[in-house]
């Protein structure tokens, strides 16, 4: 006798729930990459299966999402559901506790993706929704919540920021030409293009003094409509090497750059070099002549920063990836050879771990116009 199974379908307001959250993630992720110091939360106020109010964490985090709507909202906001990406803060920080607005609104009921691990809130936001009478759900959307706040999760709970880690390289392998040899222009139009949205998805974009020196970058976001968009631009330069007259230091003055040097720098040769260029240079622990990685990444986790694009190059992302710190890892692969020695993109150590699955895992592969994008998730 054959048996089947009987799979009940999810109800409505399950499904509905889920929808509208999926809408309250795409608003939150409008401001990834400038929210900072603050996760880009979304947020929608629902009322009869309409929604009459929506917002997303503003530029430099402040107001919140869930402000945001419910000012929007006014008097409608009594009875209504708030979706919201991120449970409401609970604290006093420079504004008041999302959850007392929430309250003094009249809201009945929140559904929330998922707890907020930050021990200032960490379950407390819920917990003061409940006893306010408010009905609350957590978890609908929580797996896509979880990526799009990701920076914001490792930034309290391990005191760095997510770290996504991009390569290009020829069809042989190589990042760049040998010493001398000019500029290496691998990658197409398109390529580029997805370059730039992922240096506007971040809050920081970051490189070695290598790569600072050898391709002379200027590591800004160039997108029609988004000229004014400006990010953190980081370059990790253990001995100062940078020269003022580089494309990075000519511009400090006008989009921001931090170039973190050795603990060696003196305090005079720091100074010398921010006067005349505009940069600011911090300083970090070095272990054999390179800089600590990680105190790195706490640097700017305390500065802010939940968000880092790191362009290179193949010493910096060795660094990453050999103590665990590279999130994700996107590489492209364009369509001319190199045909001749050169600078390899990708060390034995990185080829070895991209090909662990217990390290990283392929999330996907596809043409971006002529080349070739990979992209690696790091594995749970």
């Amino acid at each position: 006798m054959k048996h089947t199974s009987v799979v009940t379908p999810p109800d409505d307001d399950v499904l509905k729930d889920n929808a509208f959250m999926s809408a309250a993630l795409a608003l939150g992720r409008r401001n990834l990459g400038r929210a900072a110091p603050n996760p880009a939360v979304g947020a929608l106020l629902v009322r009869e299966g309409v929604v009459i109010a929506r917002g997303w964490t503003a530029p430099g985090g402040r107001p919140h999402a869930e402000a945001m709507a419910i000012e929007a909202a006014g008097d409608s906001a009594r009875g209504a559901t708030l979706y919201v990406t991120l449970e409401p803060c609970s604290h006093h920080g420079a504004t008041p506790p999302c959850v007392e607005a929430i309250v003094a609104a009249g809201v009945s009921r929140v559904v929330s993706a998922l707890e907020d691990p930050n021990p200032e809130v960490s379950g407390q936001g819920h917990a003061f929704l409940r006893a306010a009478g408010v009905a609350v759900c957590v978890g609908p959307g929580a797996a896509e919540a979880r990526v799009d706040h990701m920076g914001h999760i490792l930034r309290v709970t391990h005191g760095r920021p997510l770290v996504t880690l991009k390569l290009a390289m020829t069809p042989d392998g190589y990042a760049a030409g040998a010493v001398y040899d000019p500029r290496l222009r691998i990658t197409g139009a398109v390529a580029d293009t997805f370059t730039h949205v992922q240096r506007w998805l971040h809050d920081a974009i970051m490189i070695g003094a290598g790569t600072a020196r050898e391709d002379d970058p200027l590591m800004t976001i160039r997108l029609p409509g988004l000229e004014g968009e400006k990010r953190l631009r980081v370059v990790l330069d253990a001995k100062l090497t940078l020269s003022p007259r580089s494309r990075l230091a000519a511009t400090a003055r006008e989009v921001p750059l931090l170039v973190i040097a050795g603990e060696g720098i003196t305090d005079a040769a720091a100074q010398r070099f921010m006067d005349a260029t505009g940069a600011e240079v911090a300083r970090a622990p070095t272990i054999d002549g390179r800089l600590d990685i990680l105190a790195v990444l706490r640097l700017l986790a305390d500065r802010g920063v939940a968000r880092v694009f790191c362009e290179g190059g193949p010493a910096v992302a060795e660094s990453l990836i050999a103590h665990g710190y590279a999130d994700e890892v996107i590489l492209h692969r364009g369509v001319k050879p190199l045909g001749r020695p050169g600078k390899q993109a990708l060390t034995p150590a990185v080829r070895v771990a991209l090909a662990d699955e217990h390290r990283y895992r392929l999330f996907e592969t596809r043409r971006l116009g002529a080349d070739e994008m990979t992209h690696y998730i790091k594995a749970a």
